[in-house]
């Protein structure tokens, strides 16, 4: 059972970290409202691929619930109906949560597999809390763990829902960010507290160690709250068609020298807590993994900065900084586990 409840934590903390790399991808392209309405898509299961779908016409069935766009609005079906040979408004409602009636093929698809994702990850968790409850005698904390996983996981696709009906609110945005952030430290502790063998440490605890540690930890929370600011300010200059413009870094306010300096003190923490564990423990591979994550996190940032956002170096910027995040907090709480004072 131990092993079988360490697999699907893993296959959950998998997936969340795919989500992570989906909904940046999202951002990154702009497709965030590729799907106006939660949880279908313009009113289907499967969304539309051409913009006849959903544009009124005369002779066709129309299902409770489906959008059309119509007159720079959206409308939505009030029941089951065929529609006759002129537009009758008595059988459609305004869509009132927000006035975005844009079709975008591209948009939609990358929108609505993001939310695939989201929903496959669904089935680990559950099957991990439903697995959990049979080692409830054994490691309560276990299940109380994939019990919040679920509940948490749950809050995330809600407050997906309240994103898309505001229109992606920024501030918004960045609370389902960091929300999907507590779902990484979540599964990650699941994961080495189902783990048959935890790492391997000397037996007496260096407290230089756990404070590196939580320090690492802190840093990373910091800069990517500066980070998510630094990318709504982008937003915004893109949506002002600023950034093809050669000085659009200088529209950026000090949160972004703050984000891009902040980097050399993100930088010199984590590669004094990686050195310190390598001396510490007998096995240093994470510890080295840890060393070259870090470095190709603020080498994707500095791409961005410099090479006017590439699109490809967006999601792996924040996906890198999700894998450090969750790297420390896993060597950190083996370190806990397994070293005494």
């Amino acid at each position: 059972m131990q092993i079988a409840l360490h697999r699907l934590s893993l296959i959950s903390l998998i997936c969340i970290f795919l989500v992570v790399l989906a909904g940046s991808v999202v951002r990154m392209t702009g497709s965030g409202m590729g799907c106006p309405d939660w949880p279908k898509c313009f009113g289907y299961y499967v969304p539309p691929t051409s913009i006849q779908t959903l544009t009124w016409s005369e002779d066709r069935d129309f299902s409770s619930g489906n959008i059309i766009i119509y007159e720079d609005g959206l409308l939505v079906a009030k029941s089951d109906f065929r529609s006759s040979e002129s537009f009758d408004p008595e059988n459609w409602e305004p869509y009132t949560k927000h006035d975005y009636a844009t079709f975008n093929a591209t948009h939609t698809w990358v929108e609505f597999i993001n939310r695939l994702l989201g929903a496959f990850t669904g089935l680990p968790v559950l099957a991990l809390f439903i697995c959990s409850l049979f080692y409830l005698k054994r490691d309560p904390v276990i299940t109380v763990s994939a019990f919040g996983g679920v509940v948490l996981l749950a809050f995330e696709a809600w407050l997906g829902k309240t994103v898309v009906d505001g229109n992606l609110i920024p501030h918004q945005i960045t609370y389902h960010m960091f929300g999907a952030l507590a779902l990484v430290a979540l599964f990650t502790f699941i994961v080495l507290r189902t783990k048959p063998q935890g790492l391997s440490f000397r037996a007496k605890r260096d407290n230089s160690i756990v404070k590196l540690g939580i320090a690492a930890i802190v840093l990373i929370l910091i800069q990517i709250l500066l980070g998510t600011g630094v990318r709504e300010e982008v937003d915004a200059i893109g949506k002002a068609n600023l950034l093809a413009s050669p000085d659009w870094i200088e529209e950026l306010s000090v949160r972004f020298k703050i984000h891009r300096t902040f980097s050399l003190a993100v930088l010199a923490v984590f590669l004094a807590f990686a050195v310190k564990v390598i001396r510490g423990r007998t096995i240093s591979t994470w510890p080295r993994i840890l060393i070259g994550s870090v470095f190709l996190e603020i080498l994707f940032g500095m791409g961005l900065a410099y090479l006017d956002l590439p699109g490809p170096l967006q999601p792996l910027h924040l996906l890198f900084a999700f894998f450090n995040f969750a790297i420390v907090l896993g060597i950190l709480l083996s370190y806990l586990q397994k070293t005494v004072r």
